[in-house]
C-alpha cells in the first residue's frame, strides 16, 4: 500500500504552481512553461515525461502544486502507474492537512500556552515560524530524541490496532504502515515542541491530542486506494466510450456487433492510434487545495475532474461557459452510472462509487460527485473531497 512503488512513474505530468511553487522555480534559474489545460485555461508550470513520486509528493507538501494533469487515450497498459499516482496525490494532502492540525492543536495545549505567557519573546503559536536549520540548531541530538518520542506516541496505538478485532489484516497492514508514515513526514517545528515538553507535567494532552489526530488520518487512509480504483473505472469508462464512438466513425455500416471490434487487440490498436492522431483523449486533473491554496477553508480540498476530449475543445469550453444552456444536463454520478447502457460497467461502477461515498462518511470526510453532459455526448466528471 505504500505510494512510492518506483523509483520513477513513466506518465507524461502536467505540474501547475501555485505563486510559492512559481518563486522557487524562478529563483532557482528554473525555466517555467505556459501550459494548457484540458479546459483551456492556461497556466505557468513544468511539464515532465516521468518523475519521482518522492519529488511530486515534497512538492505537494510544500505547497508548491496547484493542479496536476495526465492525458491518454487509454489507461489499460498504465492502470498501475496512474493508480500510484492518484495514491501519491491523495496521502500527500492528508500528510500536508495532518501536518496543519497537529501543530494548532499541540500549540493550543495548557503546557504550550503557560509556555507563552512566561516568554511573551519565544511565543509558539499558530503565527509561529521558524527555519528547520534553526529547529535543528535549537535540538541537540534530533534524531534520537525524535526516534524515542516517535516510539512512545507509536506504541499504545499499534498495540490497539493489533487487538482490535474489528479490522482486516489488510486493515491491519495498512494502519500499521500508515501510522508510522504520518509521524515519519510530520513538521520538524512538531517534532521540536513536541521533544521541548516532553518532562512538563501537562505532556499528557500533547500525546493525547497527537495520538487522536494519528488514529483519525490513520483511518482516513484507506481512502487513498478507494479513490483509485474509482477514478481508474471512471477511466476506463471513458476510454471505452472513445473506442466505441471511434469505432463506429472508422467502420460504419461496415459491421452490426462493434463489440467484436472494439476487443479484437489489433482493431483496437488501430483505433487507439487514431484517437491519438486526433487528439480525442481522456484527461484526469487533480486540483489542490479547491479554488484557492490559500484559504483556509480549502486547505484539505481535492477536486479531481475526468475530461473526455474531443478534438478541438473549443465547443466544450463554450458549453461549460454557457453552463445553463439547454446541452448541458448536470447529474450525479449515482444518475450517469445508471444511465450506461448496458454493457458499461454500470453496476461495478455503482459499487465503487457506493465503497467511496460509505468510507468517507464514515471517517467524517465531505465527498461530493457531479457529472456535466454536453450535447455532443462529451462527459466532464467532478470529484470533490475535503479532508
Amino acid at each position: 500500500m505504500a505510494q512510492e512503488k518506483k523509483f520513477l512513474l513513466d506518465i507524461p505530468l502536467k505540474l501547475i504552481l501555485t505563486d510559492e511553487g512559481t518563486s522557487h522555480f524562478i529563483s532557482n534559474q528554473k525555466k517555467l512553461m505556459r501550459i494548457k489545460l484540458a479546459d483551456n485555461r492556461e497556466r505557468f508550470g513544468i511539464s515532465l515525461n516521468n518523475f519521482s513520486p518522492l519529488s511530486v509528493q515534497n512538492m505537494i507538501m510544500l505547497g508548491y502544486i496547484k493542479n496536476i494533469e495526465i492525458s491518454m487515450p487509454e489507461f489499460v497498459t498504465r492502470r498501475q502507474e496512474v493508480m500510484d499516482l492518484s495514491k501519491v496525490i491523495v496521502y500527500s494532502l492528508m500528510y500536508k492537512q495532518f501536518n496543519h492540525e497537529v501543530f494548532n492543536k499541540i500549540v493550543a495545549c495548557e503546557c504550550v500556552r503557560k509556555y507563552n505567557r512566561s516568554n511573551p519573546t519565544q511565543i509558539l503559536d499558530e503565527q509561529t515560524v521558524i527555519s528547520d536549520k534553526d529547529i535543528v540548531r535549537l535540538m541537540p541530538n534530533a534524531s534520537e530524541r525524535i526516534k524515542k518520542a516517535k516510539k512512545e506516541i507509536l506504541d499504545p496505538i499499534w498495540k490497539d490496532i493489533m487487538l482490535n478485532r474489528k479490522y482486516t489484516p489488510e486493515e491491519r497492514n495498512l494502519y500499521l504502515l500508515m501510522t508510522e508514515k504520518f509521524l515519519d513526514k510530520m513538521n520538524l517545528i512538531s517534532w521540536f515542541i513536541i521533544t521541548k515538553f516532553a518532562k512538563d507535567e501537562g505532556f499528557w494532552q500533547i500525546e493525547r491530542e497527537l495520538r487522536n489526530k494519528l488514529v483519525e488520518y490513520m483511518e482516513k487512509s484507506q481512502l487513498a486506494e478507494y479513490i483509485s480504483l474509482m477514478l481508474m473505472e471512471l477511466a476506463l469508462n471513458n476510454e471505452n466510450s472513445n473506442v466505441r464512438t471511434k469505432a463506429r466513425k472508422m467502420f460504419g455500416g461496415l459491421y452490426d456487433d462493434y463489440e467484436t471490434i472494439v476487443r479484437d487487440p489489433k482493431e483496437r490498436i488501430r483505433i487507439i492510434n487514431q484517437l491519438v492522431k486526433d487528439n480525442e483523449l481522456v484527461y484526469i486533473s487533480w486540483q489542490i487545495g479547491g479554488n484557492s491554496t490559500t484559504s483556509v477553508g480549502n486547505r484539505g480540498k481535492l477536486e479531481i475532474a475526468i475530461y473526455n476530449k474531443a478534438s478541438e475543445f473549443q465547443e466544450v469550453k463554450e458549453s461549460i461557459e454557457a453552463a445553463m444552456a439547454s446541452s448541458l444536463r448536470k447529474k450525479s454520478l449515482v444518475e450517469f452510472y445508471k444511465g450506461l447502457p448496458e454493457g458499461d460497467s454500470q453496476d461495478l461502477g455503482l459499487n465503487y462509487l457506493t465503497y467511496v461515498d460509505e468510507a468517507c462518511k464514515k471517517v467524517s470526510v465531505r465527498f461530493e460527485s457531479m457529472v456535466n453532459q454536453f450535447s455532443n455526448d462529451l462527459t466532464a466528471i467532478k470529484l470533490t473531497f475535503d479532508f
